[in-house]
């Protein structure tokens, strides 16, 4: 028992990947038709492509190929960033896989989904990735109360939140 135990963590380790310490399980169904439009970035962890990014927003559309476009835009410094990137359908509704970089797609993960698609929490395949999205630019402290209550259950670090300017 103890070494195949060994063996398995041994496996992982030179397999380069890890497990998320976090529950990153997605919503069970998800609607594109309702998903896909403008969303407001309310709140994320830091990295890199985004670093010092206000105002920032995401709109997503069907494309004639059968995937979406994603559109971000923001503001850095006075002056406005724009990244444009496409998702794929998986067979799994709420788990994207999403590309800005050419051939390198990640995974884009609704985890929590207002029943009125007003509201979601968007994770990926590691626990470096977090966002909370809104169609408003605000969210209510109820409601902001409630995804930070999901977002600790889910083993997230809430004081790693950027709280982003919006209009």
């Amino acid at each position: 028992m103890k070494i195949t135990a060994l063996f398995t963590a041994l496996a992982g380790v030179f397999s380069g990947k890890r497990r998320p310490a976090v529950d990153n399980s997605v919503v069970l169904t998800l609607d594109l038709d309702k998903y896909l439009g403008s969303w407001y970035e309310i709140a994320r962890y830091d990295h890199f492509f985004e670093r010092g990014i206000q105002y920032a927003k995401a709109s997503y559309t069907f494309r004639d190929d059968g995937r979406i476009g994603v559109l971000n835009t923001g503001v850095k410094n006075g002056k406005p960033k724009v990244a444009k990137g496409i998702a794929r359908l998986t067979d799994i509704p709420a788990l994207l896989r999403v590309s800005f970089f050419g051939p390198f797609y990640a995974d884009y993960r609704v985890m929590l989904l207002d029943t009125g698609y007003q509201y979601a929490l968007v994770g990926s395949g590691s626990d470096k990735y977090l966002w909370i999205l809104s169609r408003m630019p605000h969210l209510s402290e109820d409601v902001k109360r409630k995804i930070l209550d999901e977002v600790v259950q889910r083993g997230y670090e809430p004081k790693k939140l950027i709280w982003v300017e919006q209009e």
